[in-house]
């Protein structure tokens, strides 16, 4: 389960992320849900407001700082990894 919680410094955070639009530019294309349960995978996210809940403490940041691009996109059937990366199975 993507359970994800925003960092506010780059220490506090064990992934670095950049979101970015360009679908074929991401290493992972992730969906968001509405809810803790449905989070599944390293492609459903949910971004939770609770550090204690989270299975992913994140930082956002610009593309070359990044550690994984990421893409959302609407429809869960699309959501999953583009490329074969070394974060694949550690998002959730």
């Amino acid at each position: 389960m993507a359970r994800i919680y925003q960092t506010a410094t780059l220490g506090e955070a064990q992934v670095r992320i950049a979101l970015i639009r360009d679908r074929g530019r991401a290493d992972l294309l992730a969906c968001r849900v509405d809810s803790w349960g449905a989070a599944y995978g390293d492609a459903l996210w949910f971004i939770t407001r609770s550090r204690d809940d989270a299975t992913v403490l994140a930082y956002f940041c610009d593309e070359g700082m990044a550690q994984l691009k990421v893409c959302f996109v609407d429809a869960r059937g699309a959501a999953g990894w583009r490329v074969a990366h070394r974060m694949k199975g550690r998002l959730g």
